[in-house]
């Protein structure tokens, strides 16, 4: 082969081993980030109570920002959030922009393919939720063809979908034909709800937390039977750092070891929903 078409190839090696280089030395540039700027960028959903939300202060609150905020202290540097919305957390390649997502966030196989999932810091079951009326729906099997409302992107989005499956545990039933999926804001989904029984919708699929929050709220809604799944939610980080994700997995053990989650869940449900193992 003459030799001017040989460099190419040596050229595009020689590219690779830079290219593998510069991924080696970026590995735990996060954490140089956050020490550099003494301080940590969390994102959060802040429209989906009582997780993450703004309150009558007009102040983001929420069991997601207490536990940025114990976070943030563990790591011993300032604390700044921001709510860029839902979809720009989860599709990753944050660009540097972010630092970490304190946003319960399920683990799910797709999702994996672009953010990682370092460290489990709670885990709640999906509820069904209907108005106090309905009488139809019995259970989640009597789902097929009703309108249920879900939160945009989210987990229970998938669910009823029949396309979701958390990493490592077991399959999940899906006791259902094709639904009507209404995705969109959580808030404005019970609303609808509670405007009575199939009026706007037929019943959300919701975590457990947020449907005991509008069932007291609205006085109009029930719990329906058994949980679906319990739902595992983890920090989430941009791909590509494992020295920022070992960091971010030591800093949430601390908080489940000395209490922290536990005091954080038991003032915003009344009982502890932090992980009982490592996650």
């Amino acid at each position: 082969m003459p030799a001017s078409i040989q460099r190419p190839r040596a050229w595009g090696l020689g590219l690779a081993a830079l290219l593998l280089c510069a991924g080696a030395a970026s590995a735990g540039e996060t954490l140089d980030r956050v020490r550099a700027a003494d301080t940590v960028v969390d994102v959060v959903v802040n429209d989906y109570p009582p997780f993450g939300f703004i309150n009558e202060k007009n102040e983001l609150d929420g069991f997601d920002v207490d536990v940025a905020k114990a976070f943030a202290k563990k790591l011993g540097v300032e604390l700044k959030i921001e709510t860029p919305g839902w979809e720009a957390i989860i599709g990753g390649r944050w660009a540097g922009r972010w630092d970490v997502a304190i946003s319960s966030a399920t683990p799910t196989e797709e999702r994996a393919k672009v953010v990682d999932f370092p460290a489990i810091y709670y885990s709640v079951p999906a509820v069904l939720v209907v108005n106090k009326d309905e009488t139809a729906i019995k259970s989640v099997a009597d789902l097929t063809g009703k309108r249920v409302g879900v939160g945009t992107g989210s987990s229970y989005e998938a669910y009823l979908g029949r396309n979701f499956a958390i990493p490592g545990e077991a399959p999940i039933a899906f006791p259902f034909g094709e639904v009507q999926a209404t995705p969109g804001d959580e808030t404005v989904n019970f609303h609808n709800l509670a405007l009575g029984a199939g009026v706007r919708l037929d019943a959300i699929v919701a975590s457990l937390g947020t449907a005991e929050g509008q069932v007291k709220a609205t006085g109009k809604l029930k719990i329906l039977g058994e949980p679906l799944f319990a739902e595992p939610n983890a920090v989430v980080t941009d791909k590509g750092d494992p020295e920022w994700n070992a960091e971010v997995k030591r800093i949430v053990d601390e908080l489940k070891a000395d209490g922290t989650l536990a005091a954080i869940s038991q003032k915003w449900f009344g009982v502890d929903i932090s992980p009982k193992t490592g996650g």
